[in-house]
């Protein structure tokens, strides 16, 4: 989130001068959020896997920096089928360039058009598909998908909203997206109804949008029924077409691209580079998390077979696995450290001092019993190969969930410590479970020859 947190602090006295003097400069606003759009494009830390997993998300990057330079500001129409959404910005534009019918679903994709010339750039208007098409389910992702691209979001209802439009309105606001709710098809209310509606929608949206953000509109009203008296008393019935009714929207829109328009643009792109920063940083750290798993099971297997091949006393056992200084380096390597041998030692004595004194304090003996549930009788001193590396394959699992956890909170234990540490991840481990695999592992490995 750390593009996000540099983008929102310098919009802050702009977007919100009661807070501060409006001195800041719109276009550094724009600068600031494109040079942290490129930042993210051009970061060489991010491995080439997850570039190719979130292929669609840096094209987004792309298109939104492109957005940048130009100075587009994006308002997209979002809503239920049959709302009026591509007649709404029909009558914005004063001309039939969206596609309308009376069948629903005559949008199936992104529709775009310029609409106003704006300084230094263009208003850009967009048409989604709608939300609660039936089998649409992607035509509904895009339009989620669009709605959160773009710099104002027209959500378009013909009435109170259903749950389903309100679930989404909150959507929309909880992500920070600037919002209208526009009750379109005003006509087909009196006065006072309208009047009753737009509270109503007002108080139930309260906690999610200003009052002014709450207006109605009539993009395609129904023909008027006119009554003409005739000759003799008689009466004739005609209909007269009414223009359509989109001026408080319109003044609305234009008071918030002339005062905050270059600041959406930027406070939009921001929340989008801090979506794609929050889910690189996820799947790098899913990557890091397999790669270290599967080097620590490497050597689980590696000091197992090591140990049941040249037996050792039962009180070596940890020291064994404690001595993968090559293990802790190689973790080190994939969470971004170098450490010398010296630092990874020093590490091992810090784990293994922990490991001992929780695993004695736990279960002292058990850990061995645990392992000789299927050895030989007789013994004493020593255990049976199997047994035997099954606890060194155990303890080095132990070892290197450790290395890794220190190495995953930026070489730090945290707040709780290294007993804290050890202790949770002795609890989270099902010790019976990973000896007996261990031991049938390396029986197996022992009988085919490796």
């Amino acid at each position: 989130m750390t593009i996000w947190n540099r983008v929102r602090s310098t919009l802050q006295s702009w977007r919100f001068p009661a807070r501060g003097p409006q001195t800041a400069n719109p276009d550094r606003h724009l600068l600031e959020a494109n040079r942290n759009l490129r930042e993210l494009v051009e970061d060489t830390s991010i491995p080439a896997s997850v570039r190719e997993e979130l292929a669609a998300e840096f094209e987004e990057i792309e298109s939104i920096s492109q957005k940048l330079r130009k100075g587009e500001i994006h308002i997209a129409a979002f809503g239920r089928v049959g709302v009026g959404k591509s007649s709404l910005l029909n009558a914005l534009l004063q001309r039939p360039v969206f596609t309308t019918s009376p069948l629903h679903g005559e949008t199936r994709q992104e529709n775009r058009q310029s609409w106003q010339s704006l300084r230094d750039g263009q208003v850009v208007l967009i048409d989604t598909p709608g939300i609660d098409e039936l089998d649409g389910a992607e035509r509904e992702q895009l339009a989620r998908s669009i709605s959160r691209r773009a710099d104002v979001t027209l959500m378009v209802c013909e009435g109170d909203l259903t749950e389903f439009e309100f679930q989404a309105l909150r959507e929309l606001c909880a992500e920070g997206r600037t919002v209208l709710l526009v009750l379109n098809k005003s006509d087909r209310y009196t006065s006072q109804e309208l009047q009753l509606l737009l509270q109503r929608l007002r108080d139930r949206c309260a906690t999610l949008l200003p009052a002014d953000c709450v207006l109605a509109t009539s993009a395609d009203p129904r023909p008027e029924i006119v009554i003409r008296p005739g000759p003799g008393g008689a009466e004739s019935e005609t209909t007269r077409g009414r223009h359509p009714d989109t001026a408080v929207l319109k003044e609305r829109l234009w008071s918030l691209l002339e005062n905050e328009g270059q600041a959406l643009s930027a406070l939009n792109a921001a929340l989008f580079a801090s979506e794609l920063d929050a889910k690189v940083a996820a799947r790098i750290v899913a990557a890091r998390k397999s790669v270290a798993e599967k080097i620590i099971q490497k050597y689980c297997v590696g000091k197992g077979l090591l140990v049941a091949l040249n037996p050792v006393p039962v009180t070596d056992l940890l020291a064994a696995a404690g001595s993968d200084v090559a293990m802790v380096v190689h973790l080190g390597e994939v969470y971004g450290f170098r450490l010398s041998r010296g630092e990874a030692s020093r590490l091992l004595l810090t784990i293994s001092a922990q490991l001992v004194a929780l695993m004695g304090a736990y279960w002292g003996m058990n850990l061995v019993s645990a392992a000789l549930k299927t050895a030989s009788a007789g013994l004493s001193t020593a255990l049976t190969a199997t047994a035997q590396g099954a606890l060194a394959w155990y303890a080095t699992s132990l070892t290197g969930k450790m290395a890794q956890t220190w190495f995953s909170r930026g070489k730090s234990w945290g707040n709780a410590g290294p007993r804290e540490t050890a202790r949770k991840i002795l609890d989270s481990l099902d010790r019976d479970s990973i000896i007996r695999t261990a031991r049938e592992d390396i029986r197996s490995r022992l009988r085919g020859g490796g």
